[in-house]
């Protein structure tokens, strides 16, 4: 069974219709969507000229009947905990809504499908990293 959970790289990629990423939402029986994702996208939709549009767009995706929106609850808040302390503990500090995001993919055990490599120096989640 294919799960996974998109960073913002990876939605962006698919909109753009990048031809392996469209292949694995595609075949994916679950695709998990954390609500920080949807907060880097709602700023560059903001700061962009076609809000509505993007808007539109990723309302549409949200609703796909295997998309789930990955909410923050204390669960995932202490993974993140966890990944922050043990990250610090190795001197490897990645950008904070990064760990958020891997939080979530490990609260729900599933692979974060990204294009950013430092995905793969969290050791708590697995990462399928597209270039």
């Amino acid at each position: 069974m294919s799960r996974l959970v998109l960073d913002t790289s990876a939605y962006s990629q698919f909109q753009r219709g990048h031809s392996e990423v469209v292949a694995r939402i595609d075949t994916a029986q679950w695709v998990g969507f954390p609500s920080i994702t949807v907060g880097e996208l709602e700023t560059g939709f903001r700061l962009g000229r076609r809000y509505d549009l993007n808007r539109e767009v990723l309302d549409s995706f949200l609703g796909n009947s295997v998309v789930e929106l990955i909410v923050i609850d204390g669960r995932v808040a202490q993974i993140y905990a966890e990944i922050v302390v043990a990250l610090r503990k190795s001197g490897r500090p990645l950008p904070t809504n990064d760990i958020w995001i891997a939080a979530c993919a490990a609260s729900v055990g599933a692979t974060v499908l990204t294009f950013d490599v430092h995905f793969k120096q969290i050791d708590r989640v697995g990462a399928l990293v597209l270039e």
